[in-house]
């Protein structure tokens, strides 16, 4: 008796992965929970465990393959050391797995059922929504970018420009690697937020004297009592919730002809991964301690590099903070998490000569950008905003009487 494996449920508006690769062969060896294949999501990563003990059987799909939720990818034999299933070179394939195309030929893809329903309650015309799925379906995520976008126009053009051929003598020292779903989604969203929101990026400096002094003195106490190490995070985020408090047009975003205000903060802290740049969100990032907000940092950081986050964990931000200073940014303009109307950019720590009471002294100077959009937030905002966070870091006692 063989057990099916399928493709599961996704999360929402997810419907199709890419096939990462296979943990299993035909004819090895499986326990139970054992990860037989990875699937990329234009998301997260994720494993499908056996469901039971038993015998990898036939392979319906091969890695780099589309699927779909429901799709059926493998067979599962009862028993162990069991004979390797052919590869299924000339079965006949899972319906859902999609051929890789030589080029993105224009098709009439009828939109998912969400995305149709979506278009339909919005009065859109499904021929101004660009599809972002298999052979250009129109998918829940591309009508959401549309209503947030307060246009439906398509885009400018849907496939990039052609990529000029290289010289002969520089091609066979060429690599072609295939995008993964999370790389294609970042370089799509990111080029969605630079041609929908009006960006612009504000500057200042902080003086890290005290919080650095502060970190030195209580970091063993802090690690000890809460289990956690006492980094620069917390204080930033800290920092933000109070700010966006004051600012809240930073903490906003904007649908259609309407501007959403978020009365909590959920803070999205973008991470670099194996797989790329992810961006999980602490929730209720407002009402925690930084001890809390510690805590919840370390443990998404270390997900992410597991590839253990789920799509909750990468859902419903408000505001995100980049921290380019671990890899040595001296200043960047971070672009924009759409929907969401604020970025805060950290940068790395240097020594600088500063004026102080007339005289010229080193400190430990930070640099920080916020990248905004112009359309909800108004300069004096964005000025302010990034004022209370450096006034909040340069005399870390408002954080603590959240002044």
């Amino acid at each position: 008796m063989a057990t099916e494996i399928k493709v599961p449920t996704l999360g929402e508006s997810v419907t199709e992965a890419t096939i990462g690769q296979w943990f299993k062969q035909p004819g090895d060896a499986v326990s139970a929970d054992e990860p037989l294949v990875e699937l990329e999501t234009d998301k997260v990563t994720i494993e499908v465990p056996a469901p039971s003990a038993g015998t990898m059987g036939e392979q319906l799909v091969a890695e780099g393959d589309t699927v779909e939720v429901g799709a059926l990818l493998a067979m599962l034999n009862e028993g162990e050391g069991g004979v390797a299933a052919p590869a299924a070179s000339a079965a006949a394939p899972a319906p859902s797995a999609a051929p890789a195309p030589a080029a993105p030929a224009a098709t009439s893809m009828q939109p998912a059922p969400s995305a149709a329903k979506m278009m339909t309650e919005n009065k859109i015309d499904p021929a101004a929504v660009a599809g972002s799925g298999v052979r250009g379906q129109v998918l829940k995520g591309d009508v959401l970018n549309a209503v947030a976008s307060g246009t439906t126009a398509p885009a400018a053009s849907a496939a990039p420009a052609a990529r000029a051929p290289s010289a002969p003598e520089d091609a066979a020292r060429e690599e072609r690697v295939r995008m993964t779903k999370l790389r294609q989604t970042i370089a799509r969203r990111l080029k969605d937020a630079q041609n929908t929101a009006a960006m612009l990026t504000t500057f200042n400096d902080v003086d890290m004297s005290a919080v650095m002094g502060l970190r030195k003195q209580y970091k063993d106490l802090f690690e000890k009592k809460h289990g956690v190490r006492l980094g620069f995070m917390g204080f930033f985020a800290k920092a933000v919730t109070q700010a966006l408090q004051e600012i809240p047009a930073v903490n906003a975003e904007i649908d259609g002809t309407d501007i959403i205000y978020k009365h909590f903060v959920n803070l999205a802290v973008a991470v670099g991964s194996p797989r790329g740049l992810v961006v999980p969100v602490v929730r209720d990032a407002d009402q925690m301690s930084i001890a809390e907000i510690e805590g919840s940092i370390a443990n998404l950081g270390r997900r992410a590099r597991d590839g253990q986050l789920t799509m909750e964990d990468m859902q419903g931000g408000t505001f995100t903070i980049s921290n380019g200073g671990v890899y040595g940014s001296m200043m960047s303009t971070p672009i924009l998490n759409a929907p969401q109307s604020g970025i805060l950019g950290m940068h790395r720590i240097e020594d600088r000569p500063v004026v102080r009471n007339g005289e010229i002294v080193i400190r430990p100077m930070m640099y920080l950008a916020l990248s905004y959009d112009h359309r909800i937030v108004d300069g004096k905002e964005a000025v302010t905003f990034l004022v209370r966070i450096k006034e909040a870091l340069e005399d870390p006692q408002r954080l603590v009487l959240d002044l």
